[in-house]
């Protein structure tokens, strides 16, 4: 079942502020705040207050801003950008919005959600670059958490990145004819070399490369990377994926990555779909893998995103050989593999000393869609075995490791979509195995652990225990 999307409230939107004039009512300390909060811009601030302590008055001073030593009346709100009221009276502040409403100005009333008619963000400051977090009204104290994390994540350096984006625009649209020209210029200005020298401090030395690449532009080469989305969940996908995804031009996707994962990308990238599902192809592998070098001969940046991790059970080898046979440059982002997502929703040991010391990732299927019987030999010997796409052939992989050898008492834990919030866990034993294949309600890909670690999970295992289902 899909999960509904969560719906804003308000619509994230800068105010155009430089040389305006902005009304601040009141003169206790929420008034003080929104001055040293507007004091960050270079609107004109007045402030309408029967008094102002030191404090406030030293920043109003500082930001050229303006004092009337009484509240404003009607005509004061007259041609203003934004109002912000903070008398902490109620009937005052309702009074004061009427007038600011009357004369067609924008409100915010401190402390009072419901009067709003816009909010003010937590601010990340690093102009021209501004980065604004807001709950509405609904968690200030959260925002302004979230504010510290981006605030250690944008170096001061960025507002000098982006200063130097906003005075080479009139030579970059000059030069540059196509939009999507331009936005590959932008892309490798803002990851490439010219970033790399601005973050160094060495601005001029950036503008001049940058003026010099446009002086003369290279033809765009294309590229493919070979990405792990993970096992499903959005926040377990790697902060170099995420980076990439912002970056392509084309994303070519497997049916078992989820849309959150694909919506990640940039809104304008072009998203094909090729479909790999279990005894179902959209497209061969042989076409994915002309797909992928025709979209980086035509000069695109190529996401070729795949469940969990590409060198795991994901035919990234394949595609590496036909990268390399067409010359395309390429890189590999691992992901989090669906074993490592599985034992971790289920607190199951995949290694466990004086248990198991070895792990095996196996498929239930080789390319004829037999199931593989070559690693049974290693389960003998006591390693953790994580079988990969074995729904369907759970009962021969249990038949042929019994026949093998293996106890039939052998734990075993089969995960239903691992880490994401339709997981479902069954344990028991390696004999009941078969009981699986019986059960109509599990339709997504399924993840096996054979071994003794599964009962050090948080399963736990009891004998005949999996006709019951395990919430995980």
């Amino acid at each position: 079942m899909s999960e509904t999307p969560r719906k804003l409230a308000v619509f994230p939107a800068f105010h155009k502020v430089d040389g305006a004039r902005v009304v601040i009512a009141g003169d206790g300390e929420a008034a003080g705040a929104k001055v040293r909060l507007l004091a960050e811009t270079s609107a004109s601030i007045q402030v309408f207050g029967p008094t102002l302590d030191k404090e406030t008055g030293a920043d109003l001073v500082a930001a050229n801003g303006a004092w009337v030593p009484r509240l404003p009346e009607a005509g004061d709100f007259d041609g203003a950008a934004l109002a912000f009221i903070a008398t902490g009276d109620e009937a005052t502040d309702w009074a004061l919005t009427a007038l600011a409403r009357e004369a067609g100005v924008p409100v915010n009333v401190v402390d009072r959600p419901e009067l709003c008619d816009f909010f003010t963000g937590a601010l990340v400051n690093r102009a021209p670059l501004a980065v604004a977090v807001s709950t509405a009204g609904a968690a200030p104290v959260l925002a302004r958490h979230v504010r510290a994390r981006i605030e250690a994540l944008l170096a001061p350096a960025f507002g000098d990145l982006a200063g130097l984006a906003d005075r080479l625009r009139g030579a970059v649209g000059g030069a540059i004819g196509s939009g999507e020209g331009r936005r590959r210029f932008w892309a490798r200005f803002f990851t490439g070399t010219v970033a790399e020298k601005v973050f160094a401090g060495k601005v001029e030395e950036a503008e001049a490369e940058a003026r010099a690449a446009l002086a003369a532009p290279a033809k765009a080469a294309g590229h493919v990377s070979l990405v792990g989305a993970g096992p499903g969940a959005e926040d377990l996908l790697t902060l170099r994926a995420q980076r990439l995804l912002q970056e392509a031009d084309v994303i070519v996707y497997d049916a078992l990555v989820p849309e959150k994962v694909v919506a990640m990308g940039r809104r304008d990238a072009r998203r094909i779909h090729v479909g790999k599902t279990r005894g179902s192809h959209r497209a061969t592998q042989e076409e994915i893998n002309a797909l992928l070098v025709s979209e980086a001969e035509a000069g695109n940046r190529v996401v070729r995103l795949k469940s969990g991790d590409p060198l795991i059970f994901g035919r990234a080898g394949e595609e590496i050989a036909a990268l390399r046979a067409a010359g395309v440059s390429f890189d590999l982002v691992p992901g989090i593999t669906a074993a490592f997502a599985a034992a971790a929703t289920t607190e199951i040991p995949l290694t466990l000393r004086g248990v198991a010391s070895a792990l095996v990732f196996a498929t239930g299927h080789d390319e004829h869609l037999e199931t593989l019987p070559g690693w049974a030999g290693i389960a003998l010997s006591g390693a953790t075995v994580a079988v990969y796409m074995g729904h369907s052939v759970a009962g021969k992989v249990a038949t042929q490791l019994i026949a093998a050898g293996l106890n039939a008492s052998t734990p075993v834990a089969l995960i239903e979509n691992a880490s994401r919030a339709d997981q479902r866990a069954f344990v028991g034993r390696l004999d009941e195995l078969p009981k699986l294949a019986a059960r109509p309600e599990i339709e997504g890909p399924v993840l096996i652990v054979i071994g003794e670690v599964v009962a050090h999970g948080a399963l736990g295992f009891e004998p005949a225990a999996l006709s019951t289902l395990v919430a995980a």
